[in-house]
């Protein structure tokens, strides 16, 4: 076998590092990516700033909403609108440059921009309304370049608005109105997240009611266009927990709310608000009745916590029974085999139907019970021959009248199931009224 001969000493080494040495360009100038020298550019927002005046300050007077979008279209072909959108927008909606704590850098300002009033102008309608249209010709060209360049929308609602609405307390109420209004009409018209309302809920904005002045302008814009169920979903979706936290602390709680919403002539948010409230004590009440049955509670404290939250919260008695009863439906013994299951529901309904009977008290209370354990019924198959034999305890325990029962069965039994429950229950019925009719 013949071996290749290897060659060694100082000759060898001076080969191998020629090899190793990567060739180099002199004299060529390597190209920056565009992205990385943006990247690499320095941060002037008082460059940017005076760059879009030159353009805005070429706008006739007032501007023309077709022509202020023009302006900008052709601004953003140029300038960067992502990198600076907080000035952009700082321009468009108060008319020049914040510094933190969201008073103005200087005294430039932009000639159009949403807060603007005659104080900021010459005196005259056009400079009040900056523009054709006012507010709502300022959300128009918001819509328009925001639809033009898309990426603008997420920095709005993520970041500059929640901001903004940190520094409610920099401006007066005629320009907190209009920016009340803007933000509506862009929540409504372009469905910028509603987000930043949670901003309402700190407490230098909610200090001396701008929080809540805010919220108010907000709502009677919103309600112009839109119904207070669609206003409901919309501020569930912001995230604001509760509209009493825009309330100053020493005027929050409902009475203050109704009457303020009620002078404002905004009703419809007040029974809004009556809704979702009775909806909380719907949920707690259900709860707390299955909680406490499950920790063997007797019936006699049971029915002392119920009298202590009708004092602090009342609700209606009818609304107050049903609520009892998925309480003590949710503790019933599931674990029962099917043939035994009715005796179960009868037997556990027995030893708490005296809960009942202490708040089931006149007519629309006792038929709004039967309809409730009705609707029960229909909905969960595992009771719902038992029906008849509920009704029968309930009867026997004075929680409803044989009145109640016939009235029901006559007329006010609700839908679900309706056929079904009337027929299971005929016999029943039959000997109420017989029994009514031997008592004449």
């Amino acid at each position: 076998m013949s071996h290749t001969p290897t060659s060694t000493g100082p000759a060898a080494n001076v080969q191998s590092t020629q090899q190793d040495k990567k060739p180099s360009l002199t004299g060529v100038r390597i190209k920056q990516r565009k992205g990385q020298a943006k990247a690499a550019a320095k941060f002037e927002p008082e460059t940017f700033r005076d760059a879009l005046l030159l353009h805005l300050a070429l706008l006739s007077t007032p501007p023309t909403t077709e022509a202020l979008v023009a302006k900008l279209v052709q601004a953003g072909s140029t300038l960067e609108f992502l990198k600076y959108y907080e000035q952009l927008f700082e321009l468009l909606f108060v008319g020049g440059l914040l510094q933190p704590g969201g008073s103005y850098l200087d005294d430039k300002r932009s000639p159009v921009y949403i807060v603007r009033t005659k104080e900021d102008g010459d005196g005259s309608e056009t400079a009040e309304t900056g523009g054709e249209g006012g507010v709502k010709g300022m959300v128009e060209v918001l819509k328009r370049v925001i639809q033009r360049y898309k990426y603008l929308q997420k920095p709005l609602e993520e970041n500059f608005l929640p901001d903004l609405l940190g520094y409610l307390g920099k401006w007066d109420q005629v320009a907190r109105d209009k920016l009340a209004e803007a933000v509506a009409l862009l929540v409504l018209e372009l469905q910028v997240s509603t987000r930043c309302l949670q901003s309402l809920a700190k407490d230098h904005v909610v200090k001396d009611g701008v929080a809540l002045g805010f919220l108010t302008s907000f709502f009677k814009t919103y309600l112009a266009k839109q119904g207070v169920d669609q206003l409901g979903s919309t501020i569930r979706r912001s995230g604001l927990k509760d509209i009493l936290l825009v309330f100053p602390q020493q005027t929050r709680d409902r009475k203050h709310l109704e009457a303020h919403f009620k002078k404002e002539g905004l009703q419809p948010v007040n029974d809004w608000y009556a809704k979702q409230a009775l909806g909380e004590v719907r949920e707690e009440t259900i709860a707390n009745v299955a909680r406490m049955v499950g920790e063997d509670e007797t019936n006699e404290q049971i029915i002392e916590q119920l009298k202590v939250q009708q004092t602090e919260n009342p609700v209606p008695e009818a609304d107050l029974c049903d609520w009892i009863w998925q309480g003590l439906m949710q503790t019933v013994d599931w674990t029962a085999r099917p043939d035994q299951l009715d005796a179960a529901v009868v037997a556990h309904l027995t030893a708490r139907a005296a809960i009942l009977e202490t708040f089931c008290k006149g007519a629309k209370a006792e038929v709004g019970l039967l309809n409730a354990v009705q609707v029960y019924c229909y909905a969960d198959t595992r009771v719902l021959k038992s029906f008849p034999a509920i009704v029968k305890v309930l009867y026997n325990a004075d929680c409803v009248s044989d009145q109640a029962i016939i009235y029901w069965h006559q007329k006010g039994a609700k839908p679900n199931g309706k056929q079904h429950f009337l027929k299971a229950t005929e016999a029943l019925v039959k000997f109420l009224e017989e029994q009514d009719s031997d008592e004449e």
